[in-house]
């Protein structure tokens, strides 16, 4: 696999998401932090790692007896009443939004870079919370001793939402043509997460037709999955749209092999052609 990002942000995010760190041991505020050295190269992520146990010690000091509800209190207290963080609605596709050190230091996020901070922190005090990809609002849950699911949204300051709540987000950002599926409200693994964030993340510079940053994103996407059909096929369109001409039809190629059967197979295949017929007459 061929990256166009720096070679030693490909190496640090390898470390913390290569195939062979089961996902569950992922670090999730690490790898995000790698995320924002897209932006802040120079970034001192264990600085931030300590601002998030730092948080926890001060959760873990107002519910020392680890009852979920008195957690998730103390959670909520020391998230949004102290630190304020809060949804930044104003301005919901600001990409610093998406980069955790400036969560930290704005108190403004999207839900699910809030979502990650409070996961985060609660783990630290033992509290394990899962994150939900409900389609358009990242959410958090709660699975009790009983059985019984608590969501919980933090872009709304940690409000427990019932299905019923869960309809009226997506109302809200479907204008009402998206129904609840109970697969919306199912956990999803660590790897998904940040694959949502770095989406999130590319979808905003590719409305400001930012490539190049887009294509760093693209990138980060493929230390995660580097056989995603579909996002080496993205990927070779933002390179195409570069002039990274050899390297897009490189990653055609790369298409071709990992999806033969696919249903756009051959006219991927003769733009991968006329790629390398162009490429010819240059040289």
């Amino acid at each position: 696999m061929h990256y166009t990002a720096a070679t030693e942000l490909i190496e640090a995010f390898s470390v913390f998401v290569g195939p062979d760190i089961e996902d569950e041991k992922i670090d999730l505020i690490r790898a995000a932090l790698v995320l924002s050295r897209t932006e802040y190269p120079g970034l001192d992520i264990e600085a931030y790692a300590e601002h998030i146990v730092e948080l926890a010690r001060r959760v873990a000091s107002l519910a020392p007896d680890l009852h979920p509800q008195r957690t998730l209190a103390a959670l909520n207290h020391v998230l949004f009443e102290e630190v304020k963080l809060r949804g930044n609605r104003e301005d919901y596709y600001d990409p610093r939004n998406s980069f955790l050190n400036d969560v930290l230091d704005r108190g403004l996020g999207i839900p699910i870079t809030l979502s990650i901070v409070y996961m985060e922190v609660a783990r630290r005090v033992g509290l394990p919370l899962s994150g939900v990809g409900m389609p358009g609002h990242f959410l958090l849950k709660h699975y009790g001793d009983d059985g019984h699911e608590t969501l919980i949204d933090c872009f709304n300051r940690g409000d427990i939402l019932s299905r019923q709540d869960c309809q009226s987000r997506l109302d809200e950002i479907y204008s009402g043509e998206m129904a609840l599926r109970p697969e919306f409200l199912h956990p999803i693994s660590r790897r998904q997460i940040l694959t949502r964030m770095l989406n999130n993340l590319k979808t905003v510079y590719l409305s400001t037709r930012n490539f190049r940053k887009a294509l760093s994103i693209a990138d980060l996407i493929l230390v995660i999955y580097p056989r995603s059909p579909e996002d080496v096929k993205q990927r070779a369109l933002l390179r195409y749209s570069m002039g990274l001409h050899r390297l897009a039809a490189q990653d055609l190629d790369d298409y071709l092999q990992v999806s033969p059967n696919a249903s756009d197979a051959d006219e991927v295949r003769q733009m991968s052609l006329s790629i390398r017929r162009m490429q010819a007459l240059m040289n």
